[in-house]
């Protein structure tokens, strides 16, 4: 049973990392870093999450530190929500190795939302190309932390990363829309880091 609480935060150097509640496809480890927590996933075949204790999360604000690597199709990190099993959910994630690449196409593709397993990305970039991933500004290190913010409603999805005052992706939420878990999310063949996360469920959340 997910403990009821009303946020879940990692804050900088003070509070532990948050409770894994269970891992898929993945084995998770803490370590410390500068004195604060990170949240590792290692890497293997396919897709793979952690899932953090706390209440079931329906609209409201998802922010994190997250910290891949510049390699080339084997880093892709970002959270998921809405997880209602280990196939379906909601996620948005980064690719860093297209921050700052000189391919024009790829650069244009550094932040993906999925909707898992009836949306995933090349359904999404086949039908509607373009439309569910987006380039970030200002362009991170791919190599470094990376700071995102999602602004989740009950139909739309905005996504803030590096720090920019505008939102790099805004998408309507496809699926159903339905409470869930929040989990640190990774993609097929990738490792990442996580750190300082803290979930805001919105007071306008149904109950």
């Amino acid at each position: 049973m997910l403990a009821a609480l009303g946020a879940t935060a990692i804050a900088q150097g003070t509070s532990p990392a948050p409770t894994i509640v269970r891992t898929v496809n993945r084995t998770h480890t803490v370590v410390q870093e500068n004195g604060r927590p990170i949240v590792r996933l290692d890497a293997k075949e396919g897709d793979g999450f952690s899932i953090v204790q706390g209440p079931p999360f329906a609209e409201g604000t998802i922010e994190l530190m997250v910290r891949g690597e510049d390699v080339a199709q084997q880093s892709f990190v970002g959270v998921a929500w809405n997880v209602q099993n280990d196939s379906t959910y909601e996620a948005v994630y980064l690719r860093p190795f297209n921050f700052r690449t000189p391919d024009t196409a790829r650069a244009k593709r550094a932040v993906q939302y999925v909707s898992q397993p009836a949306w995933p990305w090349p359904k999404l970039r086949a039908e509607t190309p373009g439309k569910y991933e987006k380039p970030v500004r200002p362009i991170p290190d791919p190599s470094g932390w990376v700071p995102l913010r999602l602004v989740v409603t009950r139909t739309q999805v905005s996504v803030y990363a590096n720090g920019g005052a505008d939102p790099d992706l805004v998408v309507q939420r496809l699926g159903d829309v339905l409470a869930g878990p929040v989990a640190l999310w990774v993609g097929n063949n990738s490792r990442g880091d996580f750190a300082e996360l803290k979930v805001t469920p919105s007071t306008s959340m149904p109950r």
